[in-house]
């Protein structure tokens, strides 16, 4: 595909993944509301978010799908139907302007090696959130830090990010083992792997409401669903990235770990911290080493 020249929203397709999202669509619709190309991706949610998408977005492409296939997969799925030069993957609980989405594909065009752009995320109070950093396999961060400009970075944080889908002919979208969690540290790996810029614009923010995009009928059963995958991700990331053995060691160790910790938790009245270590430790106890 032949880069263009670029000056507008034209250029760009907006994708959501929605999984229960519902509550977050009206706010998505006023944001959105000047992007000519957007794709929602419902992974199967129950609380009516297909038809709301359509509700507030109409001018969106609604993707149903019919059951939770994760984060990686439903945008893989997005990303096929897209025909512009770039996409703007975007949390349903992510505020940005169209004036913020612009500045994203002017600083596209400035720096044209760059595979990936993201902004300042901030959080709900407006305040800084580090969506950013060096890969962690390489260097271990020391602390908070604000980058004053734009910069090369190792890693961005998923909940907003700008692809220039070119950059990915040959490496690919999302590694969709990864259901949820660390499929955005794999993919910047695989670019940092293959020397593709990754560009954090400060001058340029988005609000992340971390945490915001579920809520569902069942709030337990969806910490459940996050301590699993956060557990498993973990190991798969470990498995591919580092050594089998690793994974296979720190499996031993999160399983002895959870089980002492869990008791301990029960005695505190915090139902959704119990539902998550218990999804954690499920998540290692269910891990098959010999799929990764």
């Amino acid at each position: 595909m032949a880069e263009t020249s670029v000056h507008d929203l034209d250029d760009v397709t907006i994708i959501v993944v929605t999984y229960n999202s519902a509550h977050c669509l009206a706010e998505l619709g006023r944001s959105l509301a000047e992007c000519p190309h957007i794709v929602i991706a419902d992974n199967g949610s129950d609380d009516g978010c297909a038809a709301a998408a359509r509700r507030h977005l109409p001018n969106a492409q609604v993707i149903e799908l019919q059951r939770n296939l994760g984060f990686g997969t439903a945008n893989n799925r997005a990303l096929k139907q897209i025909k512009t030069p770039f996409a703007l993957l975007l949390n349903p609980d992510c505020e940005i302007t169209p004036a913020a989405i612009r500045a994203l594909m002017q600083t596209a065009q400035t720096y044209p090696q760059a595979a990936l752009i993201a902004p300042q995320l901030l959080h709900a109070d407006k305040s800084p959130d580090i969506n950013y950093r060096w890969p962690h396999l390489l260097w271990d961060s020391k602390g908070p830090g604000i980058q004053e400009g734009p910069a090369c970075v190792g890693f961005v944080c998923g909940a907003a990010m700008l692809f220039r889908i070119q950059a990915f002919d040959d490496i690919g979208f999302f590694d969709e083992r990864f259901f949820l969690y660390y499929e955005d540290d794999d993919l910047c790996v695989r670019l940092f792997n293959a020397k593709r810029a990754m560009i954090i614009d400060p001058a340029i923010t988005a609000v992340h409401r971390s945490r915001g995009s579920v809520k569902g009928k069942s709030p337990l059963k969806s910490e459940f669903i996050r301590g699993y995958h956060h557990a498993q991700s973990k190991l798969i990331f470990t498995a591919k990235h580092i050594r089998l053995e690793q994974a296979i060691a720190q499996r031993k160790k999160l399983i002895i770990q959870t089980c002492l910790a869990l008791p301990l938790r029960i005695l505190l009245p915090a139902p959704r911290l119990i539902a998550r270590m218990y999804g954690r430790l499920r998540g290692v106890i269910d891990w098959k080493p010999h799929e990764n």
